[in-house]
């Protein structure tokens, strides 16, 4: 397969005072307006670049400003709490770093977390929620560390993201979150209580008018600590007494609440069933006009994002999502799926909502591929092929008689053009024809990952290209597009890197124990290697790490696939670990809904020609996550405990057990 290089990144947006052309998303579109509408761009929309940063560089061999055009999007109206100056603007909220991260497997360090919300703000989401800051010392520190840069990084146009904090209703909740995000220019607390009968009466043991004195006294207590942007969730709203919604949203509102979310907690309603929700309390609770209505829809029924869509049609300007749709249980609505049927249908099948109907968001679409693989790869939480806008097929023909419209006119399968989520096509480009294999340059694997969605940070791509060098040296022929992207996933915890794996050797086969020698490099830069045995090579290999990382886990899933054919195909390996519980690794944190300590799980990848290397990278790449969180929640208790005690001292810290292992 030839890998090509160029191609035009082109950002297909345009835009008319306040109307959104979705014809600007399909191939036929990007044909006849290939010059007009593009000339177009700094007349409707403002450039997203940040303040004092040097704007990305993209490849293009259209006649167009490459380094501007991706990186503008419409303007957006001011931001004002509990007010949209424009009705037609819909708000994007995210929520991946926190429903999106309780998602099995998908906890994130602090830095991926970081990584993911500049990632955010580059895409243009209106709210960032950074995570529920009470869980653990690790999550306060990184929806700090998110509120005290990604939420000061003001772009040109004075864009920047409002940065939120989730708590329960209760006072050391609220003010935790408050601690972590009131260092943003745009700060706000999420508290929510449930109020379906079924959650008062089991889960809370308590009365409606008892939720309602709750829920009162934990805005009230969040206005008081000088927070101005409150937003209130009545968990499980979907399956709760609509007469009592009124009731706890009014009072609530008149405590100082500016956002409602309407959450179907559960993913039980039908769109209709919601949208009319929506209306109903719109039309019932008393100061709706003061606030902005957002909805929360699960995926349970695989509803999320038509009810989402059912929700703005009925008023709903807050839209709250997570990138790929992960979530609990069966996920949230997708960020990419909202935000591209607001792209393409928000003009015309809106009619009646408030307003004009003519429904937009202020998301760069451009940037949906780069982040939704940043998101895959950090949380390991791979796209089904056929997931909508982001999955490996969405952009695929393979029956004749599709690919031979595609032939003649791409309109006549594609609703929209890859190139306008930032997905090059490949060949179709340039033909350049080039292939990428041992001799090819740092310049060439850059520019095809950026063609593929790819826009990594300069340290990474010496790590993916070190990487792509040495698998290069062992392969005839180049490697193809699958294998870049194994070995992008195969880097993706080199910013939490701890412990390296330099050296394996494994004996095995039908008689005799299968035996590993491991040799790793750790933190002191000091090699170390240990041998053990196995019910299996894996097992060995595995044993032997944990031996010398000094580590107790549970192996929770293992999975091995090739990304291509053949006898030199790279193979990729998915693990997930969790510590023992009670053991020296033990990381509980609170479930933000149920209140109950669980230990995290932690995800790995790896990649390489030989399976049990692969397997290796993967479980030292799950275990430098689990060892990185840990760290980062030790010295945030050390300096709580500093601060409490006024002193500066190391306390009554105690020196690490040595690691019974062999120095090199």
């Amino acid at each position: 397969m030839k890998i090509t290089i160029g191609g035009a990144l082109l950002a297909v947006l345009s835009a008319s005072n306040n109307s959104f052309s979705t014809e600007a998303f399909t191939p036929l579109a990007l044909q006849q307006q290939n010059g007009a509408s593009l000339s177009r761009f700094n007349a409707g929309l403002s450039n997203r670049k940040r303040v004092g940063a040097p704007a990305p560089i993209f490849s293009t061999t259209e006649d167009i400003d490459a380094k501007t055009a991706p990186n503008v999007r419409r303007p957006r109206p001011p931001y004002i709490p509990g007010e949209i100056p424009d009705p037609d603007y819909v708000r994007i909220f995210d929520t991946t770093l926190r429903d999106g991260e309780q998602s099995p497997g998908a906890t994130l360090t602090s830095q991926e977390k970081l990584e993911i919300a500049r990632m955010l703000a580059k895409l243009g989401v209106d709210i960032i929620e950074a995570g529920f800051p009470i869980a653990s010392p690790d999550d306060f520190a990184a929806v700090k560390q998110i509120a005290d840069t990604v939420g000061n990084e003001v772009f040109d146009d004075g864009y920047v993201p409002v940065i939120c904090g989730l708590s329960r209703a209760n006072p050391k909740d609220i003010e935790r979150a408050w601690d972590a995000v009131k260092g943003a220019k745009r700060p706000r607390i999420h508290t929510f209580i449930a109020t379906s009968k079924i959650h008062m009466e089991t889960k809370l043991n308590k009365t409606p008018d008892e939720v309602v004195e709750i829920a009162v006294n934990a805005v009230t207590f969040a206005k008081s600590l000088g927070c101005n942007d409150i937003e209130f969730s009545p968990e499980d709203a979907g399956r709760s007494d609509p007469e009592f919604l009124y009731k706890i949203l009014s009072a609530v509102i008149e405590a100082g609440a500016t956002t409602l979310n309407i959450p179907d907690t559960t993913g039980w309603n039908m769109p209709w069933e919601f949208g009319n929700l929506i209306n109903l309390l719109r039309a019932n609770v008393k100061g709706a006009e003061k606030v902005v209505f957002s909805t929360h829809c699960q995926n349970d029924l695989g509803l999320a994002t038509a009810n989402s869509l059912a929700g703005a049609k009925n008023g709903a300007r807050q839209l709250e999502c997570t990138i790929n749709g992960i979530g609990e249980r069966a996920g949230n609505a997708s960020l990419e799926e909202i935000v591209m049927s607001l792209a393409l249908k928000g003009d015309t099948q809106f009619e009646g909502s408030p307003g004009t109907g003519k429904l937009y968001t202020a998301i760069n679409p451009v940037h949906i591929t780069s982040t939704s693989k940043m998101v895959s790869e950090y949380t390991g939480m791979i796209c089904q092929p056929h997931k909508a806008i982001v999955g490996a097929n969405a952009f695929q023909h393979e029956s004749g008689i599709h690919q031979d419209g595609m032939i003649k006119n791409k309109s006549t399968y594609e609703i929209m053009t890859p190139e306008s989520i930032g997905l090059m096509r490949g060949d179709a480009q340039s033909g350049a024809g080039i292939v990428l294999g041992k001799h090819s340059g740092r310049n060439a694997v850059s520019t095809r990952l950026k063609e593929l969605g790819y826009d990594l940070e300069p340290d990474k791509l010496n790590a993916v290209f070190a990487r792509f060098k040495e698998v290069a040296e062992k392969r005839k022929g180049g490697l193809e597009d699958e294998d870049l992207e194994a070995l992008v996933i195969d880097q993706a915890g080199v910013i939490n890197m701890m412990w390296r794996l330099t050296g394996l050797q494994v004996s095995t086969g039908m008689s005799g124990i299968p035996t590993a020698t491991v040799k790793m490099m750790g933190p002191d830069m000091v090699e170390r290697f240990v041998a053990s045995t196995g019910t299996g090579p894996v097992d060995a290999v595995y044993k032997a790490i944990d031996q010398i990382v000094g580590v107790s886990v549970e192996l929770e899933n293992y999975s091995l696939s090739a990304v291509n054919e053949g006898i030199e195909a790279l193979a990729v390996t998915r693990v997930s670990v969790s510590p023992k519980e009670g053991g020296p690794n033990d990381v509980p944190s609170i479930h933000s809904q149920n209140g109950v300590y669980k230990n995290r799980k932690f995800s790995g990848s790896g990649s390489d020609t030989d399976i049990i290397t692969s397997s290796a990278r993967a479980y030292v790449s799950a275990l430098n996550k689990l060892l990185s969180w840990n760290a980062r929640r030790s010295m945030q208790a050390v300096e709580d405990e500093m601060k409490a005690d006024g002193n500066s001292g190391i306390g009554d810290a105690m020196p690490a057990e040595p690691v019974a292992v062999s120095e090199v």
